[in-house]
């Protein structure tokens, strides 16, 4: 697949385009959404604020001064950006606004899509413009795109672990500050779904609100009695015996198996027989998703693909 964006803004602005085409652009269509994966959503403003303040934290005050003393201010640059290992890509998109924020006449081909998975050494994208441009936005296209291809990545061989189970991957809240959405469309990137996005659009009830509330049958009552007919109820267990209480008690929408064991997580299944769904959480690796899937819970969450993934080798590739 390849989507040709010829960034050409008339008075300047920000580039949009609509999709998978080959012309010039004006503001106000769907920003980027020919990269975007197509199995997730990532909001244009947000796109826009990451760009704009990641290249205002590199370029600081005095712009890109090594490329304006060595590179005459006509100079002209292709390049190419390479992903140096196997993975998922995602971040596509900031890299084509990375590289547009700086050179709204700029030239960029696009060779795949968030979402797909690459080999070694695949060319993802072309970009020809003013090389003073280019040179200044390499590190902050580089960075956001090596962070979320990771993380694409990493949910991708999670996801792999549970092929042929009901078991959904999850992230978590375990996410870099400031850059939570763009993490949690990564994980869509990478065939995974997202757990709630804040504090504010799900409650979970944690083992110290249950301790400070007096109890699971208090604090489920209290939780109900102020959620909205929209907002679910999750509540953490680490006991057999605690999600017994919760059974007893009903009132919650879903139940999270906190670090039980694979014997525990089966009882808690056939305990729980449909009633809720079931997420088990706490220190499950590549190396355990498997038996984690097998026992019938519904979701998997991790908070390693967001908080540890290691970043995707990507590099830009001098072209002129």
């Amino acid at each position: 697949m390849t989507i040709r964006l010829r960034m050409t803004i008339p008075g300047g602005g920000d580039p949009s385009f609509p999709d998978g085409c080959t012309s010039s652009f004006t503001p106000g269509e769907n920003m980027w959404h020919s990269l975007i994966c197509p199995d997730a959503f990532l909001s244009p403003l947000e796109i826009e604020e990451t760009v704009t303040r990641a290249l205002a934290e590199d370029l600081g005050r005095a712009g890109d001064v090594t490329s304006t003393a060595t590179i005459p201010a006509d100079a002209r640059a292709r390049v190419i950006v390479v992903a140096r290992a196997a993975g998922v890509i995602s971040g596509l998109p900031l890299v084509a606004a990375a590289f547009a924020k700086l050179a709204p006449g700029i030239e960029i081909t696009a060779h795949a899509r968030d979402g797909e998975a690459v080999a070694k050494k695949t060319a993802l994208m072309d970009v020809a413009g003013p090389a003073r441009a280019v040179l200044a936005a390499e590190r902050v296209a580089l960075n956001l795109l090596g962070r979320l291809s990771g993380v694409a990545s990493a949910t991708h061989e999670f996801v792999r672990g549970v092929a042929g189970t009901r078991t959904r991957i999850c992230c978590t809240r375990k996410t870099t500050p400031g850059l939570r959405a763009l993490e949690k469309y990564a994980v869509r990137c990478g065939g995974g779904f997202n757990h709630r996005f804040g504090l504010d659009d799900a409650m979970l009830i944690k083992d110290n609100h249950i301790a400070v509330c007096g109890g699971i049958r208090p604090v489920l009552k209290r939780a109900r009695a102020c959620a909205g007919h929209l907002v679910k109820i999750e509540i953490e267990v680490d006991t057999l015996d605690q999600l017994k209480e919760v059974l007893a008690v009903g009132l919650a929408d879903a139940v999270l198996l906190d670090n039980m064991s694979i014997e525990e997580l089966r009882k808690a299944v056939a305990m729980v027989n449909g009633r809720f769904a079931l997420e088990a959480s706490g220190g499950i690796t590549l190396d355990t998703i498997a038996a984690v899937a097998a026992t019938g819970v519904d979701y998997a969450s991790s908070g390693w693909i967001t908080h540890s993934a290691p970043s995707l080798d990507v590099a830009l590739d001098i072209a002129i």
